[in-house]
């Protein structure tokens, strides 16, 4: 299966958020090797575990076309996932670096890169539609990277915020939902500023691997 197989997804040429068109058309010109275009989740669509970022980064999944895929972000996630039995074979910062996912499928609040990596509320609203997509393929477990990832999943879930806020390592469970995950986001100026350690992260995705197995 392509990344690009499951239905719930932007078109390459999305005009929903101007702003983010405008962007993207931008770095074409500038980059043309570059992906330059929404990125698709990676995984199968039926993943009991579905990981939601914030958005593409310019230099990561902007310019390779995979989500988390390019960046340090993504070598701390993928390492993780691997460790975890979520993700198997050797992650390489290249799309074709061979390796896979196993029970695991990753997605982003929003799809395409967005100026300074600051999306609007306007985007992350119009772009929740693919994010709802998303959970309508039945995860048992949804881990939000981050309080806008989070934020937009609370909704696409239909809760209300304040009942639901996020909190490194909590644990949300909803009546005939998927239970929801949170952590900080795994980004490099996390790490280097110590809010989040690699084995704060570890703890959370171990968490999530109990909760799954116990089935």
């Amino acid at each position: 299966m392509s990344l690009t197989d499951h239905p719930e997804q932007p078109a390459r040429n999305c005009p929903l958020c101007p702003r983010l068109a405008e962007f993207r058309a931008a770095n074409r010109l500038a980059y043309p090797d570059w992906f330059n275009a929404p990125v698709a989740s990676f995984g199968q669509p039926d993943a009991a575990l579905l990981i939601v970022g914030l958005a593409p980064g310019l230099k990561g999944a902007n310019r390779t076309g995979r989500p988390f895929t390019g960046d340090f972000a993504g070598d701390l996630l993928y390492r993780t996932l691997i460790d975890f039995g979520f993700a198997e074979g050797r992650y390489a910062q290249r799309p074709d670096d061979g390796l896979s996912l196993k029970g695991c499928r990753i997605t982003n609040a929003v799809r395409s890169v967005p100026p300074q990596n600051k999306p609007t509320p306007a985007e992350i609203k119009t772009c929740r539609t693919f994010l709802s997509g998303e959970i309508s393929g039945g995860p048992r477990a949804i881990l939000a990277l981050g309080r806008i990832a989070h934020d937009s999943t609370v909704a696409a879930l239909g809760q209300r915020a304040s009942a639901l806020k996020f909190g490194h390592g909590a644990r949300h469970d909803i009546a005939g939902r998927p239970t929801l995950f949170d952590s900080y986001h795994c980004s490099r100026y996390n790490t280097q500023t110590g809010v989040l350690t690699e084995e704060m992260f570890r703890q959370v995705i171990g968490q999530v691997r109990v909760f799954l197995a116990a089935g």
